[in-house]
């Protein structure tokens, strides 16, 4: 599929971009540089995913909820990795099963959000946040307003990751490594830096991508663009699927039935779950073509105490248990979780035990993440149901 086929595709939650011309410019840019990640990384990736897929392995992604650009620096870049890299050691330990680690890292830098407004306390309204590569959190109607020269320092910062992510891999077999991962959102940033290669056509932005449920629309850009690539592939899967929809995003986007090419990602929320999910898996199996089952116990399970976004913790392990019996009971199998997570001391999920919940260390320019002792106990938990 071509550059501007894809172009034509309807394609939801892209930012209005005042100055459509500079967009133009930074989006030709974008396709003279290199590529961030190589073609032959994203085939060490696809390999893992493969033994995924067949239940030889497990799967952990994680990182953040949205990256900001200043954290692109070397030593927080480290601490991010390592958090992963110890997570993936629990799941490895605790199944005696290779575990693939893919990190929310090195382009998580935009974000679709429910709505195209926010509303502060005092009642002034402006234009959501949408990520570091469209614009500003602060309260602040120019800091708010999207400016396509950010989508350049997304690439940028990505690349500066990237350097240090590769750093990290020296030593490590290649089931070890941790690779990078974001949502395919913003599509005059996705659209350039798809590349040709031996193979065909892949992603250069990062070695994983996903669609979010906002984004799956089956006649849609963002569904046409992971049809073009040969990466592997994720979806998020919320209330509003249904089996019918899975299935034909199975077949669309692995049409030749590689397996670990296509990776569904249940975000159905604790009350939901139990319902919606198992007549999806038992549609996929019958009908669909084979897919990596992960978890998101985050996305479905969102609310607000104290005027802060959080996730409770105790939904969170309910729909991870529910979800490993879904997966358990149908014959299928439940390869890992979908977290978001830093490794910084943070409070900004919390337990409903907690007479008053205290928002010490919330840091979150988005959504609430968990701290590296939460996110232990969320893969731990999972590893008990298995």
């Amino acid at each position: 599929m071509t550059h501007a086929s894809l172009a034509q595709r309807p394609a939801a939650q892209q930012p209005y971009w005042p100055d459509e011309a500079a967009l133009d410019e930074v989006e030709r840019e974008l396709a003279g540089l290199p590529a961030l990640v190589t073609e032959d990384e994203v085939v060490d990736l696809t390999r893992g995913m493969a033994l995924v897929a067949r239940g030889s392995a497990l799967l952990i992604q994680g990182g953040d909820c949205a990256e900001r650009f200043h954290e692109a620096v070397p030593e927080l870049v480290r601490q991010k990795v390592d958090n992963l890299q110890g997570l993936a050691a629990i799941m490895r330990a605790g199944s005696r099963s290779p575990t693939v680690a893919i990190s929310r890292i090195a382009g998580q830098y935009g974000k679709p959000r429910s709505s195209p407004f926010e509303t502060e306390d005092s009642g002034r309204r402006m234009p959501s946040y949408c990520g570091d590569a469209v614009n500003e959190p602060e309260w602040d109607p120019v800091a708010r307003t999207p400016e396509p020269r950010r989508l350049r320092t997304a690439y940028e910062c990505s690349r500066l990751v990237l350097d240090e992510l590769r750093r990290s891999w020296s030593g490590r077999p290649i089931l070890e490594r941790v690779y990078t991962s974001h949502e395919l959102l913003l599509m005059p940033y996705e659209r350039p830096l798809v590349r040709e290669g031996a193979r065909g056509a892949h992603s250069a932005s990062a070695h994983f991508g996903w669609i979010g449920e906002r984004t799956r629309r089956h006649d849609g850009a963002h569904v046409a663009l992971a049809q073009a690539v040969h990466n592997p592939i994720g979806v998020k899967l919320g209330p509003a699927v249904s089996p019918e929809d899975a299935v034909a995003l199975s077949r669309t986007l692995n049409p030749e039935g590689v397996p670990g090419r296509l990776t569904f990602i249940a975000r159905f929320g604790a009350k939901d779950v139990d319902r919606l999910l198992p007549p999806v898996v038992d549609a996929v199996a019958r009908h669909g073509a084979p897919v990596v089952w992960l978890c998101d116990p985050m996305h479905g399970n969102g609310t607000r105490l104290s005027g802060h976004k959080t996730r409770l913790i105790e939904p969170m392990r309910s729909e991870i248990a529910s979800f490993t019996r879904a997966l358990r009971g149908r014959g299928q199998w439940p390869a890992g979780l979908h977290l978001e997570l830093t490794p910084d001391p943070v409070t900004e999920c919390v337990s409903e035990r907690d007479e008053e919940p205290r928002f010490t260390d919330y840091r979150s320019t988005c959504d609430p993440r968990l701290n590296p002792e939460q996110s232990a106990e969320m893969v731990s938990h999972f590893l008990s149901l298995l």
